[in-house]
């Protein structure tokens, strides 16, 4: 079985709350069964979810409202800043170099299987997301959500009047581009090689507007996470047990169906690995 990509659930924070107050609550109820837990009950907690389980979340909220860049409207109330010690590490840095820098140290207790990257040409500066689920149903809303987590990560540095030279989205071409270049504010490039945020390279100087309260160490996110993000099959498999205690009901059929997988494929893999879903 190929390796599970999992992400904090962190990242869906307000997410639960968005939906009820903008859609409407069997929206989330919907959202919430697409996923195979009740995110309301994990999103300000150090859970790991399979990616595949938050696209599915996302996915499913822009089926209700039949509107498949339903993304693009989640870009504002994205904040890193919200991801807990990891988010808080990032968004204490003195610079916004150091601030892109340590995303980069920290992304293995945040998440797996995805990378960011930051890459310099003449006078421009690329900060980029790949992901695993490039290509899944409801990828698309998933990636606008994913340029709005690095936007967010710029604005404790610059201006309230700042906007990116341009944003990258690795997706096709949508009917109405104006609705993407309204929310970023700035020229937008389809189908591209990742999600990406272009910058001046100078600005990579700007110093942080904020007064930080405390300054935590990559030692500090990685006490708080031990392990980083799970990456063997039976602790992403303990993860998912572990959201579905919180509702009360556990079932193989909704762990595997997390994890992107069948039930006999689950049940083989954890008996290779020495255990079985009763046990775990």
């Amino acid at each position: 079985m190929a390796a599970v990509p999992v992400i904090s659930s962190h990242v869906l924070q307000g997410l639960p709350s968005f939906i009820r107050n903008e859609i409407g609550e069997r929206a989330l109820l919907r959202a919430n069964r697409a996923a195979g837990f009740d995110v309301e009950l994990i999103e300000d907690r150090n859970f790991y979810i399979p990616q595949q389980s938050m696209v599915a979340f996302v996915d499913a909220m822009a089926r209700t409202v039949g509107d498949k860049n339903l993304g693009v409207l989640l870009v504002p109330n994205m904040d890193v800043a919200t991801y807990g010690s990891f988010g808080r590490y990032i968004t204490q840095a003195h610079t916004l170099g150091e601030a892109i820098t340590r995303s980069i140290a920290a992304l293995c207790y945040h998440s797996t299987l995805d990378r960011l990257d930051v890459a310099t040409a003449g006078e421009e500066v690329r900060f980029s997301y790949i992901s695993p689920m490039v290509g899944h149903p409801g990828y698309g809303s998933v990636a606008c959500a994913a340029a709005g987590e690095l936007l967010s990560l710029f604005r404790p540095y610059l201006p309230d009047s700042w906007h990116p030279l341009r944003v990258e989205l690795d997706i096709p071409t949508p009917c109405h581009i104006s609705v993407f270049e309204d929310v970023f504010q700035c020229p937008i490039i389809f189908n591209a090689p990742a999600v990406a945020v272009v910058v001046e390279r100078r600005q990579l100087m700007a110093v942080s507007r904020r007064t930080p309260r405390s300054m935590l160490t990559l030692a500090d996110v990685a006490r708080d996470r031990p392990g980083g993000a799970p990456r063997a099959l039976l602790d992403v498999a303990r993860a998912q047990i572990r959201a579905q205690l919180l509702m009360g009901d556990v079932s193989i059929e909704e762990v595997a169906r997390s994890m992107d997988t069948s039930i006999r494929t689950l049940q083989r893999e954890l008996q290779y690995v020495g255990t079985d879903f009763r046990s775990l």
